[in-house]
C-alpha cells in the first residue's frame, strides 16, 4: 500500500481512500450490484478516538416538510440513515491531526419492506498526514467556500449573511490596506492552509535574525501580510506589480511600496510589469543569503487571493528549487525589461529531488515567462492532455479568455473523448461542454452565483471579482505517469509570452491525487448547486414552480423507477468512468 492510497474488495464491493490535503476521497464499487442496494454508509473513526462517527448527507428518502423546502443545504442526515447514492465522497474532517483514519464503508440495502439493512463492510485505515512530501515540499489550497453552507454555519446568529460576508473584505479593492480584521477564527478558515503556509513563512524569516525574505507581489492589499513585512526591515527586498490598476497613486500596491521604501529602504523595493503583468505570487527566505525555502502558486497577497478564492500553494524546501528562484529573483529585480531574452526563460529546469535515506521525491519542471514564444511552456501541457489515458481535471480560472494555443484547442478536443474529465472555470469558456452522453464536462461559478436556487442564491457570493482563480491541470493521476501542471500562469498565449510567471510541472501521483481531489471538490461543490437549479424552474411572475424534488431513491421494485446505479453501469459513460476510476 502507497502512503496516499489504501484499498479492499470483499464479495464484490471495493473501497478505496485517497490522500488529500486535509480531506479523504471514499471511492467505491460493486461488480453485481444487487436490485436492493440503495448506496453507501460511510463513518469515520478520528485519530485518538474509540468510536466510528456517521458522515451526514444532505438529501434523503423522505422529508418532515415539502422537500424543496426540506432539502435546504443546511440540514443533515447520518448516512446511515441516508446513505450516499454516489460511488465517491470527499470527507473533510474540521481539523486533521497526525495519526491515523479509519473509514467503515457499508453497502446499505432495502428490501420490499422499505427498512434499511447494513450488507457488507470494509474498514480501511489512512494516515492523512498534511504534509505532502516532509523537508522537499508541501501543497496546500485556501478554502475557496464562501458561497457554501458552510459558511453560512460560521456566521453569528441573527446576523445577515451577506453583511456579515462584505464585512470580511473590502467593498474596493484600494481600501484593503485600510479594512481591519476582526473575524480571526473566520480569516483562518476561509484561508485554509494556504494562508496558514503564507504567514509561516513570514513569521519563521521574522523570528530568525539571520534570514532574509524576497516577494514578489501582484495583487497586494492583505494588511497583516504587509505589517509582517515592514517588520522585516532591511531584510526584505520586493518587486510589485505597476500594470493598469496597480500604478494609480492611490493603489495598494503603490501604498505598500512606499510603506515598504519607508521601512526597507528605497533601494530595496522596486515596481515593474515585464512586458505585460508583473504575475508571480512569490516568497523566497534566505538564511545567511542562501535561499533555503520558496513559496509560489496561485495564492496573491490580497483579501480575495487569502479568503474568497480557490487558491493552491506550494512551499519548497528543497535547496535546487529555492535556488532557482533566487537566481529568477535576481534577474527580475536587476533587470527585468531584459528577462524575456535571458537562459532562465528559454528552457525548462528540471530537478530531482531526494531526502537522505529516504525515497526519492516528485520530479520538478519549473518553465518562468515572459518568454518569445508560448510554445515552450504550453506544448508540455496539451501534449499530456492529449496523451492521457484515463482521466484529466482542471482548474483554471480565466478559460473563457482561452481563444488559442495548445491548451484551448487539448481542451476542445478532450470534451468529446471518453476519457474522464472534469473542468471548473470561473465563467463559461464558450466550448460545447456537453459530453456525448448527455453530461456536463464543465461548471463555472458566475452562472451558478446568478442562477442557483434558494437557500444557495442567499449565500453570500464573496464580492465583486472572480471567485475559482486556481490555474491547474491534472493527468492520469491514479497512474504511476500522473502529471499535475500548476503554478501563478494563467495558461494563456498572451500571458506567458509578456507576463512574470512562474508553471511548475510535477511528476508524481502522491501530488496529483491531491489536486484531483481538490478539483472534484470544487467541482461538486458547484454541481450540487446545478441539481439545484435544475430542480425548479421559473415560473410565472418569476416564481419558483417546484418540480421532481432531491430526494434519494429507493429501489425498483418498491418506486417502480430505475435504480440510482444504473446510470454509473451505462457503458462508456461520464459516470462509468467516475465509478470505476477512483475505486480502482
Amino acid at each position: 500500500m502507497a502512503d496516499f492510497q489504501n484499498a479492499q474488495t470483499l464479495d464484490g464491493f471495493t473501497m478505496k481512500l485517497w490522500r488529500g490535503e486535509r480531506m479523504c476521497l471514499i471511492g467505491f464499487d460493486v461488480e453485481n450490484p444487487p436490485a436492493d442496494l440503495v448506496g453507501f454508509a460511510i463513518e469515520c473513526k478520528f485519530p485518538g478516538s474509540d468510536d466510528f462517527t456517521p458522515l451526514p448527507n444532505r438529501i434523503a428518502f423522505t422529508y418532515d416538510e415539502p422537500a424543496h423546502t426540506a432539502v435546504d443545504g443546511t440540514r443533515k442526515f447520518s448516512s446511515l440513515e441516508a446513505p450516499f447514492q454516489k460511488f465517491r465522497w470527499i470527507h473533510v474532517p474540521h481539523d486533521v491531526e497526525h495519526g491515523t483514519f479509519v473509514y467503515r464503508g457499508r453497502m446499505m440495502h432495502m428490501p420490499s419492506d422499505g427498512q434499511l439493512v447494513a450488507g457488507t463492510t470494509i474498514e480501511l485505515p489512512i494516515d492523512l498526514n498534511p504534509t505532502s512530501y516532509e523537508g522537499i515540499l508541501d501543497v496546500g489550497f485556501t478554502r475557496g467556500f464562501t458561497s457554501s453552507q458552510a459558511f453560512v454555519d460560521r456566521v453569528p446568529a441573527g446576523v445577515d449573511v451577506n453583511t456579515y460576508g462584505k464585512s470580511l473584505i473590502p467593498s474596493k479593492t484600494k481600501d484593503g490596506l485600510d479594512h481591519p480584521k476582526t473575524e480571526t477564527a473566520m480569516y483562518q478558515w476561509m484561508g485554509f492552509e494556504a494562508v496558514a503556509m503564507i504567514f509561516a513563512v513570514l513569521d519563521e524569516v521574522q523570528q530568525q535574525p539571520d534570514t532574509t525574505l524576497d516577494v514578489f507581489a501582484y495583487d497586494f492589499n492583505e494588511p497583516d501580510i504587509l505589517a509582517k513585512m515592514e517588520a522585516l526591515g532591511g531584510r526584505l527586498r520586493i518587486i510589485i506589480d505597476d500594470a493598469g490598476d496597480h500604478a494609480a497613486p492611490d493603489s495598494c500596491e503603490t501604498r505598500a511600496a512606499q510603506r515598504l521604501t519607508a521601512s526597507a529602504g528605497a533601494a530595496r523595493v522596486k515596481r515593474t510589469h515585464f512586458n505585460g503583468l508583473q504575475h508571480h505570487k512569490v516568497l523566497i527566505a534566505r538564511r545567511n543569503g542562501q535561499p533555503y525555502q520558496v513559496l509560489c502558486g496561485s495564492t496573491n497577497f490580497s483579501f480575495r487571493g487569502c479568503y474568497v478564492q480557490n487558491n493552491n500553494a506550494l512551499l519548497f524546501k528543497q535547496p535546487d528549487v529555492a535556488d532557482l528562484f533566487g537566481e529568477v529573483f535576481e534577474a527580475s529585480f536587476n533587470d527585468p525589461e531584459h528577462f524575456k531574452a535571458g537562459a532562465l526563460a528559454q528552457k525548462w529546469h528540471i530537478i530531482e529531488t531526494a531526502v537522505a535515506g529516504a525515497a526519492a521525491g516528485p520530479r520538478l519542471h519549473f518553465c518562468f515567462s515572459p518568454h518569445a514564444s508560448s510554445d515552450l511552456s504550453l506544448d508540455p501541457i496539451g501534449n499530456a492532455i492529449d496523451q492521457a489515458t484515463d482521466s484529466v481535471l482542471f482548474n483554471i480560472a480565466f478559460l473563457n479568455q482561452i481563444t488559442s494555443g495548445p491548451l484551448y484547442d487539448s481542451i476542445s478536443h478532450l470534451y468529446k473523448r471518453p476519457l474522464f474529465n472534469y473542468g471548473v472555470s470561473d465563467k463559461a469558456s464558450g466550448m460545447d461542454v456537453i459530453k456525448p452522453d448527455g453530461t456536463s464536462a464543465e461548471v463555472d461559478f458566475a452562472y451558478l452565483a446568478k442562477y442557483a436556487p434558494e437557500p444557495f442564491r442567499s449565500e453570500w457570493s464573496g464580492g465583486t471579482g472572480i471567485s475559482v482563480h486556481n490555474k491547474f491541470v491534472v493527468t492520469d493521476f491514479n497512474l504511476p505517469s500522473a502529471k499535475v501542471f500548476t503554478g501563478s500562469s494563467n495558461l494563456s498565449v498572451s500571458g506567458e509570452e509578456k507576463n512574470g510567471d512562474h508553471l511548475i510541472l510535477i511528476e508524481d501521483q502522491k501530488i496529483a491525487v491531491v489536486y484531483a481531489i481538490d478539483a472534484l471538490l470544487i467541482f461538486d461543490h458547484l454541481h450540487f448547486r446545478s441539481a439545484m437549479q435544475q430542480a425548479f424552474t421559473n415560473g410565472g411572475n418569476n416564481q419558483k414552480t417546484p418540480i421532481p424534488p432531491l430526494l434519494l431513491k429507493k429501489p425498483t421494485a418498491i418506486s417502480g423507477k430505475p435504480a440510482w446505479f444504473e446510470e454509473y453501469y451505462a457503458e462508456g459513460s461520464q459516470k462509468q468512468n467516475d465509478r470505476r476510476l477512483f475505486s480502482h
